[in-house]
């Protein structure tokens, strides 16, 4: 198993940010939530060029870290739904700057200049 080598600076506002909602999905999964797509099987549709089983294990992480809720229902058929808390509801203003900026960008980030970046 991986062992960190150098200590996480747990008193930075940004470092925590980025570790609860900092995958690469993410962001794009609390939108879709906070957008109406509840279920995962909506969220793999909407969510292009993530496999499913990427976006489930980040759905479990955001679960894990308080950020959505898991929902299952009791009836048949069974069908699993996932909401925001109400700290996953505080980060949405922040994601949907984010979102702003990005198609504010949108031109300038399908320049030459910056094909060379990854995720």
């Amino acid at each position: 198993m991986y062992q960190r080598k150098t200590p996480e600076d747990l008193e930075c506002g940004i470092t925590i940010a980025m570790k609860v909602f900092g995958a690469k999905w993410k962001p794009c999964l609390l939108d879709a939530i906070q957008r109406g797509f509840r279920r995962p099987s909506e969220m793999h549709r909407e969510i292009k060029g993530a496999t499913p089983r990427v976006l489930d294990m980040q759905l479990r992480e955001l679960e894990a870290g308080g950020i959505v809720e898991k929902c299952q229902s009791a009836g048949f058929p069974l069908y699993t739904e996932y909401t925001l808390t109400d700290i996953g509801r505080s980060i949405m203003p922040v994601i949907d700057r984010m979102n702003e900026w990005g198609l504010q960008y949108k031109e300038h980030a399908a320049e030459e200049n910056l094909q060379s970046i990854s995720l």
